[in-house]
């Protein structure tokens, strides 16, 4: 039931704009949102700010519209207010935004987190601070005791029992999220969080089973997308978000990216959703528009799971060329859909396809 690269059977050129099943799921498009942390939230609850935030991508045309981080445990959280999922009282908030958005035709997804040494900070409009437990925060914790950056703060190092039970924290996130009517689960591997920081040598120097050896450092994010699986069934998708490199020297590499996919299809993933960075302040990247496709087309030849691009894709063309030429399979968008909610309805337009504009927008869509 898996879609894969090597399934494709379409016998019409596959587009931006062409249908894509996945598992029990059908993506009306290529297009996705996403996810993107609003720091809205009261003690982990969706609030109204989710309902019409995401509520209006759906309606604005994208086939998969994914909540931001939420995380799967209360010390989890990047912020105080952080989306959360680790209670069963933020599952009826949650509903009304499932229900919003799958009414208007898009798939309802949620991005499952647990933000590691980077927890406990101020919102990015607060310059990102870090908030110690005094101040209201928490102590963070990792793989090993290392902070971020200087003025970070220092993290606790996670016992191996702590370690072994990280993947029930996030199945039964899972079966909370399948509860909201959640229908695609992606899990958070990227961007310095706790499960990348297990990935990278930078972040990680324990030297029991869980770190060490390429085998060690990714043996838990193996463990929670084979927990995933087993809590989601057969027809929910699993996706699972990789920082591709550190960008750093002796950090984990495009490479590391590459090997580590079949392993996680091998554990019941559909797809890569490849980013970059956010391990270390020392990054150097070289942004450039699309500057991470590459890692999404190497992930997908190499492995055959499917894989989203995202990052500095803001042209309709740009993002059509990305599918057409099976450099991926999804297109995500994060900030070009904060500027434009309606980018799908009006890439479509100008690429020449039907997009389901709703009937009380059809009066700015002529002819659609």
């Amino acid at each position: 039931m898996r879609a894969m690269v090597a399934d494709a059977k379409d016998s019409e050129p596959v587009h931006l704009f062409s249908p894509l099943r996945v598992r029990g799921v059908e993506l009306r498009n290529r297009v996705g949102v996403s996810p993107m942390c609003q720091y809205s939230s009261t003690d982990g609850l969706a609030s109204d700010w989710h309902l019409v935030h995401l509520g209006a991508r759906a309606v604005g045309g994208a086939a998969l519209v994914m909540t931001e981080a939420a995380a799967v445990v209360a010390e989890g959280r990047i912020s105080l207010w952080d989306l959360g999922i680790w209670d069963d009282a933020h599952v009826e908030p949650l509903r009304r935004v499932t229900a919003f958005v799958a009414a208007h035709g898009a798939v309802p997804g949620i991005q499952l987190a647990h933000a590691g040494r980077k927890a406990s900070t101020a919102r990015p409009w607060e310059d990102r601070a870090p908030v110690p437990p005094e101040r209201g925060g928490w102590e963070p914790v990792a793989p090993s005791a290392l902070p971020f950056a200087g003025g970070s703060l220092v993290p606790r190092e996670l016992s191996a029992a702590e370690v072994s039970g990280i993947p029930d924290a996030f199945a039964a996130a899972a079966r909370r999220a399948l509860r909201a009517g959640f229908r695609w689960i992606e899990l958070h591997a990227a961007h310095g969080y706790l499960l990348h920081e297990f990935l990278s040598p930078l972040s990680n120097e324990r030297a029991d089973a869980w770190g060490g050896s390429f085998e060690g450092r990714t043996r838990l994010v193996v463990e929670v997308v084979r927990a995933l699986r087993a809590e989601v069934g057969e027809d929910v998708p699993v996706a699972v978000r990789l920082s591709a490199t550190d960008w750093a020297p002796g950090g984990w590499s495009d490479a590391d990216t590459v090997a580590l996919a079949p392993l996680l299809g091998e554990a019941g993933a559909d797809l890569v959703d490849c980013s970059s960075g956010g391990l270390t302040p020392t990054q150097r990247i070289p942004l450039a528009p699309g500057y991470q496709v590459p890692f999404a087309e190497a992930v997908r030849r190499a492995s055959g799971l499917l894989t989203a691009a995202v990052g500095l894709i803001t042209e309709p063309a740009q993002a059509d060329a990305i599918v057409r030429r099976g450099r991926a399979d999804v297109v995500l968008l994060a900030r070009e859909l904060l500027r434009e909610p309606s980018w799908p309805l009006n890439a479509a337009h100008a690429l020449g396809h039907d997009a389901p504009v709703p009937d009380q927008y059809l009066r700015a869509y002529p002819g659609a």
